[in-house]
């Protein structure tokens, strides 16, 4: 008797960004980042999104129980001011550049903390880096050019994306090419 190999699909949770004013900014600010001569590569625009969680490979059976889970976060959508540079882990050793998130940012942690325990009953770890709300706009492949890529996020540090609505958690499937990710929606909670 044979046996089916399901299927397993990287995945996170997230909400995007569908502001086009707000991806144009951020299209002009990875241009800046560019033009500092840094070894970066750029996260593409329509890519860039808010991470609450990822998740890694799951089977589908677990995705329609976390689709079932976000049903079961309390929010209401929310205003997310995107606003101003930095590097993690910081910006001596940068090796992410990520968008900062100010108003918006507890909404986003609140989100978390209800989520985070309805994933480890599903036998989900703990997130072993916690929460920091951010958007990823670029990753830094090597030091070249590094005093002149700090320049430009310490110049950006306050820079205004502009404002987004967090209005549907989405369940993303991530499929990795030498082109870079293609990202899609497998679930949605929208309020």
């Amino acid at each position: 008797m044979g046996f089916v190999m399901l299927e397993m699909i990287r995945s996170f949770i997230a909400f995007d960004i569908d502001n086009e004013l707000v991806l144009r900014r951020f299209s002009e600010v990875q241009s800046m980042l560019i033009n500092t001569g840094a070894d970066l590569k750029l996260v593409e625009p329509k890519n860039i999104h808010i991470t609450m969680r990822f998740l890694g490979d799951i089977s589908p059976h677990i995705g329609d129980l976390i689709h079932e889970e976000m049903g079961k976060v309390s929010f209401t959508s929310f205003d997310v001011e995107i606003r101003g540079l930095g590097a993690f882990p910081d910006l001596r050793y940068a090796r992410v550049v990520w968008a900062g998130i100010r108003k918006g940012a507890n909404e986003l942690t609140n989100v978390f903390n209800q989520l985070e325990p309805r994933l480890q009953r599903l036998g989900f770890k703990p997130d072993p880096k916690g929460f920091s709300p951010h958007l990823t706009i670029a990753r830094v492949k090597t030091g070249r050019h590094k005093s002149e890529l700090i320049g430009c996020i310490r110049d950006l540090a306050d820079y205004e994306f502009g404002i987004v609505r967090a209005k549907c958690l989405r369940l993303k499937k991530s499929v990795l090419t030498p082109r870079g990710p293609i990202y899609s929606t497998l679930q949605e909670v929208c309020r």
